[in-house]
């Protein structure tokens, strides 16, 4: 791989690599990258690896190639105190309880002392605190270069940093955000780059869906509605002048909030019925009317011009959100508990995609444990927009034949069966007893994990000896480290534990899979994309369904074997993966393991003596 990678980065293109668990990719592309002696800009797919990279991985690379280089690392402007709004939060003093102003006293104390701004240093506030929006910004809020503290911020000094370094760590937000969005007040995000290294880059497609369309949330209207007031004070304007219209704003959200409640998940347009669209109109004229009260004052300072900006940035959103769907742009909703969001977005980014990754100069390597499925990468070059790149798949060094083993319980039904939850746990009890829990419950749905979580609460020995960990209870880093602590426990999860998460040793021997994961064909982005396949004279099921679920089972299965020491099972509950014939697609896509249906197969794989096991 490091071969390979330094070959495009000498001769240009695109390189997509599948670096199975345990090829070490990451020193695969660092090592090439830091000899090149070029500017490098890599992107990962979570805040997690983003601080490995720069914390561990690349100082140990550079030590052992004897080749120091300026490394830094740039996060989203929301992990960084921004001062303007601290001023604004203290001039307001607006709290929901002492709690909240406590951890306003304690930030404000650490903001006097911190040299980078970065909100990670501070310990005792909570990460979903209400208060952090009171003193970070976002692309709507932030003043930029108009800003009186703009020369004192601690945003613009970590993009200073980035723009003479010679490797910078960014996200896919981050990394998108520069190439499509181009924000204002900064000029380019990230610096020129000869190279961009995209690192679990089987995430930016869906990351990328966010950044070509419009969006409007209530989080968002609250905002302005919030920042109306306090700029407006701090500028000058009487309360008069704007309250009415904040409390119009305020009142329009509000009833959208009720309209949309009830539902979870992703939603076409017309889930919403009539509704959605009133709330649609009615939100686009109390921010019209704001926008208008707001014209007039922008000259009274960086404020109010900026929240005039704003408005007339949601005004042009909302004008789109009430625009009918075509063959290209759908519309789809999202509602939450306390919030909802409004979305607009291409039917298929991948050509917007590939697009932009071509306008960027200079190499680009892509690269993740799972962008094959079985040899073939077309289905995520595609995705990417870069159907011309070149390809190099490595499998895991790990002796998956030893170390492991795939079971396919008999006898249960079909996923579709109102039984099928309970049947799936009667059918690993045995499994969960012969390994002393030590597992993880992978599901593809809230539904069916709230299911097995109810019941495995009520169940006695042997499921109820194990302690149990379920997602949503606590944070997931939490959850990880309280399972490791554990030893013994078992913990139910749904997508977010179904990769990027690194458990090794004993603390986990058992992965259990409900369903083959295909997406919900009732998700409005799925069911418009595979509507624009059929009209293309394609066919949806093998050319997209199938690729996306094979690549999102390999994930899943991913979390078992992490290092040349470690020994389990897998078991895949649905019957369908040895009942239909695309059953054989997912199985020659997964590692090499032994693969049995008869539980004793099982059991004596836990009984026999790791140094002496053998497939």
């Amino acid at each position: 791989m490091a071969v390979r990678v330094a070959e495009t980065l000498a001769g240009g293109g695109a390189l997509l690599v599948e670096a199975g668990t345990g090829v070490g990719k990451t020193f695969a592309y660092l090592v090439p990258a830091l000899l090149s002696g070029r500017r490098i800009i890599i992107s990962t797919g979570t805040r997690s690896l983003q601080d490995q990279l720069f914390g561990r991985d690349l100082p140990v690379v550079s030590a052992a190639i004897g080749r120091p280089v300026s490394v830094a690392m740039l996060k989203g402007r929301s992990n960084y105190l921004c001062l303007h709004r601290l001023d604004l939060a203290a001039n307001e003093a607006r709290f929901a309880s002492r709690e909240e102003a406590s951890w306003f006293t304690r930030i404000s104390l650490w903001a006097q002392a911190t040299d980078s701004g970065d909100i990670s240093e501070i310990e005792g506030v909570p990460e979903q605190a209400r208060v952090w929006p009171q003193v970070t910004s976002t692309a709507d809020n932030c003043l930029g270069s108009r800003c009186p503290l703009y020369e004192e911020c601690h945003l613009v000094e970590a993009r200073r940093r980035a723009m003479t370094a010679d490797v910078v760590v960014v996200n896919h937000h981050l990394l998108l955000a520069d190439m499509v969005l181009k924000e204002e007040g900064f000029g380019q995000l990230l610096p020129g780059a000869d190279a961009v290294i995209v690192d679990e880059a089987h995430q930016l497609p869906e990351t990328a869906v966010n950044f070509f369309g419009v969006s409007v949330g209530s989080r968002q209207l609250d905002g302005l509605a919030t920042d109306t007031v306090a700029e407006g004070l701090k500028a000058g304007i009487p309360l008069s002048a704007l309250e009415p219209l904040v409390d119009e704003l305020g009142k329009a959200n509000g009833q959208a909030r009720i309209a949309l409640s009830g539902r979870d998940g992703r939603l076409a347009w017309s889930e919403g019925g009539s509704a959605i669209d009133e709330a649609t109109a009615k939100l686009a004229e109390a921010v019209t009317a704001l926008a208008e009260a707001m014209r007039p004052l922008a000259d009274q300072g960086p404020g109010p011009e900026s929240l005039l900006r704003r408005a007339d940035s949601l005004v042009s959103a909302l004008a789109i959100l009430n625009q009918p769907d075509d063959s290209e742009r759908i519309r789809w909703f999202e509602s939450f508990r306390r919030s909802f969001a409004l979305h607009s977005t291409p039917v298929d980014v991948s050509r917007e995609l590939g697009d932009k990754v071509r306008d960027q100069a200079g190499v680009w390597i892509f690269t993740s444990a799972t962008l094959a499925v079985g040899d073939d990468f077309s289905h995520s070059a595609d995705r990417l927009g870069m159907p011309e790149a070149d390809t190099l798949q490595l499998d895991s060094p790990f002796d998956f034949q030893r170390q492991s083993m795939l079971y396919l319980p008999e006898g249960l039904p079909q996923p579709s069966a109102p039984d099928y939850t309970d049947s799936l746990l009667d059918s690993i009890e045995s499994v969960l007893e012969a390994s002393g829990g030590r597992a993880f419950l992978l599901f593809t749905s809230h539904r069916a994990l709230r299911l097995a979580a109810n019941r495995m609460r009520e169940a006695g020995p042997p499921i109820g000896d194990f302690p149990l960990l379920v997602q949503g209870d606590e944070p997931r880093d939490q959850l990880l480290r309280q399972f490791r602590q554990l030893g013994n426990a078992v913990l139910l999860g749904t997508s977010s534990f179904w990769e990027g998460v690194d458990v090794r040793g004993d603390a986990l021997e058992v992965v259990v899979i409900d369903k083959l994961p295909f997406a919900s064909p009732g998700d409005p982005l799925m069911s418009a994309r595979l509507d624009a396949i059929r009209a293309a004279g394609g066919r949806p099921f093998p050319e997209y369904q199938l690729p996306q679920a094979v690549i999102a089972l390999k994930q899943g299965v991913g979390r078992l074997i992490r290092d040349h020491e470690d020994r389990g099972v897998v078991v895949i509950c649905d019957p369908r993966i040895v009942g239909r014939s695309y059953g054989r697609v997912f199985l020659e896509s997964l590692p090499a393991m032994p693969v049995t249906r008869r539980l004793d197969d099982v059991l004596a794989f836990f009984d026999a003596d790791p140094s002496e096991a053998t497939a």
